[in-house]
């Protein structure tokens, strides 16, 4: 009786720790993952909120890339794909947004 009672313990404080992170968007994961010095818990969630009024789902989830392979932005910015260009013109307005709420 007291093992189970304390791996139910276990187990609800596990949950009551990494709720918030399990529900975090995308871009909020990515940002946290993210090895940069400001990526701060605080700045994340608010990077993600600017990317649920600017960018969709779709979009979130290929911008959340970028954080661990820049590279792969470039490659968007570069490309000569229309669907490429509406991307970066999204981007380059969620960017400016979140810099200027979240700065």
């Amino acid at each position: 009786m007291y093992r189970l009672t304390l791996a139910a313990c276990l187990c609800l404080s596990t949950t009551l720790v990494f709720a918030p992170s399990a529900q975090a968007g995308t871009i909020e994961r990515a940002c946290r993952n993210s090895d940069r010095q400001a990526a701060e818990p605080t700045i994340c969630r608010c990077i993600q909120k600017v990317a649920e009024r600017r960018l969709t789902k779709s979009e979130q989830r290929t911008v959340a890339k970028w954080f661990a392979e820049p590279h792969r932005a470039q490659e968007v910015r570069q490309s000569d794909r229309r669907s490429d260009a509406r991307l970066w013109e999204r981007y380059k307005l969620f960017g400016t947004d979140a810099e200027r709420i979240c700065g």
